[in-house]
């Protein structure tokens, strides 16, 4: 299959999401093969939370949103211009894929594709049925995609190369495991918000966008905030207030009461709002329902610190601060082309 011909029926794909919306899905009857499939995503979507208790329709509804945004023939042609797939030796790569958010492992999966490759994929028991009805679409449009598509649930075997995702503590055996393997290896990573007292009362709004998307659970998501010393967090709780639906969500609360009460036994002082507390503390990876800040003197040493500690980085968000840092209300709107971890998976296949 040409790649003109996949790039066309990806296109394809981001039509057919784009019918499906928390406020109202909307059947176009030029998508192609709508009548198969239409109906029976709707149910997969409804049915989404009781496969993962933290996939609310409200949080699907958006990944799908996100995705049917991205793919889009100019994005498309975006993303894949600096590549030459032409000379690719066909090989088949395995996905070890994620499930924290929903689609998360997405990416990797169309960009094996995209690249020539064949995919075998590992799916996490935490996401395992978005992905495969979306391959479902593919090979409905493209019956080639069959012999280029396959899942798994059981051990990985018969493959080239490997891009899995995982924790800290995954990875250590996914380096031992795949060492023979040329790899991509995701540990964990967070994002944080680097904020100097001049954000405005919208900002900070849009800052808890990056905060509570996905309930937290994404690398992409604000788990850190630095802020100058003396800084006045009462405007920032003020903005974020709308958020506080979050708490009527019973996994959310049972993660707020228990993290609040595990830092109040340490005697840890805490900033509450009763839906989120906050804690100085110098790590990164704060637990669902809390923040991390941390205070900081000057500028330039926490330019340095973040430069030094940016394998431990997802995203930084700021109003301009620094030199490709993200806009507040905009982690969980990337573009095909930024990639996990700052490593270029297309460049990568191209390469293997």
């Amino acid at each position: 299959m040409l790649q003109i011909e996949k790039k066309k029926c990806f296109i394809e794909l981001g039509k057919f999401l784009s019918q499906f919306s928390l406020i109202s899905n909307i059947k176009n009857s030029a998508v192609l093969n709508n009548n198969l499939f239409y109906e029976d995503f709707i149910s997969l979507i409804e049915l989404s939370q009781s496969h993962n208790g933290w996939f609310t329709p409200e949080q699907v509804y958006f990944a799908l949103h996100s995705w049917a945004e991205a793919l889009t023939e100019e994005n498309l042609e975006e993303w894949l211009s600096k590549y030459d797939f032409s000379n690719v030796n066909r090989k088949t790569v395995g996905l070890i894929l994620a499930g924290n958010i929903p689609l998360v492992g997405f990416h990797d999966f169309i960009s094996v594709l995209i690249s020539g490759h064949n995919v075998l994929v590992k799916t996490s028991s935490n996401d395992q049925y978005l992905i495969k009805f979306l391959s479902n679409y593919l090979i409905s449009i493209n019956s080639e995609f069959k012999n280029h598509i396959t899942f798994t649930d059981g051990k990985l075997e018969n493959f080239d190369a490997i891009i899995a995702t995982g924790s800290n503590n995954t990875a250590r055996y996914f380096e031992y495991y795949f060492k023979n393997k040329p790899s991509i290896i995701r540990k964990n990573r967070n994002s944080v918000a680097v904020l100097n007292g001049t954000e405005t009362f919208d900002d900070l709004e849009l800052l808890g966008e990056d905060i509570f998307r996905y309930f937290g659970l994404g690398c992409r998501n604000v788990s850190k905030l630095f802020v100058p010393k003396g800084y006045d967090f009462q405007l920032f709780f003020n903005a974020i207030f709308k958020y506080g639906s979050v708490i009527h969500y019973e996994k959310y609360a049972n993660n707020y009461d228990y993290n609040k009460a595990v830092f109040l036994m340490s005697n840890f002082k805490l900033l509450d709002n009763e839906f989120l507390t906050l804690k100085e503390d110098s790590s990164y990876a704060s637990p669902i329902s809390s923040i991390f800040y941390e205070y900081y003197d000057r500028f330039e040493d926490l330019k340095n610190q973040l430069v030094k500690d940016a394998e431990q980085i997802q995203c930084v968000v700021s109003k301009n601060l620094f030199i490709n840092s993200i806009a507040f209300g905009k982690t969980q709107h990337p573009q095909l082309w930024d990639y996990a971890d700052n490593v270029d998976s297309l460049q990568f296949l191209q390469q293997i």
